[in-house]
């Protein structure tokens, strides 16, 4: 089985998308629909190797979620990129605060978003 990625994101299609992507590339996928479902999954005890999350979403951001995530020693090692159109510098910054390794904007073109996936799980 191939490493676990989480995708935190509030659009079913990105999701679906990513999902397809990676399981296609060898991973496991796991899906939340914003940062509190994301939390949730995280602390469920499933081993995730990466989170790939959005920053606009509801009931819980992006950012407040890597915050959340960075809190907590069970989960704070876990790399997180952002998959976002957000390219707004004061929000890039404040995810590099809370913990994001890497930004990728959408559309998400996915031979690149595999690569790097790969290359930050050590699956090259």
């Amino acid at each position: 089985m191939g490493a676990a990625v989480l995708i935190v994101d509030d659009s079913e299609m990105l999701r679906s998308q990513v999902r397809n992507v990676l399981e296609n590339g060898g991973f496991t996928v796991f899906e939340a629909q914003n940062g509190k479902e994301g939390l949730t999954k995280l602390k469920s005890g499933q081993k995730v190797e990466l989170i790939l999350c959005d920053v606009n979403m509801p009931e819980m951001n992006g950012i407040d979620m890597c915050r959340e995530v960075h809190k907590d020693n069970t989960v704070n090692k876990i790399p997180i990129v952002m998959l976002t159109t957000e390219a707004n510098i004061e929000i890039k910054n404040a995810g590099k605060e809370a913990g994001v390794i890497a930004w990728m904007t959408k559309p998400v073109d996915g031979e690149k978003l595999l690569l790097a996936v790969k290359k930050i799980t050590g699956r090259q």
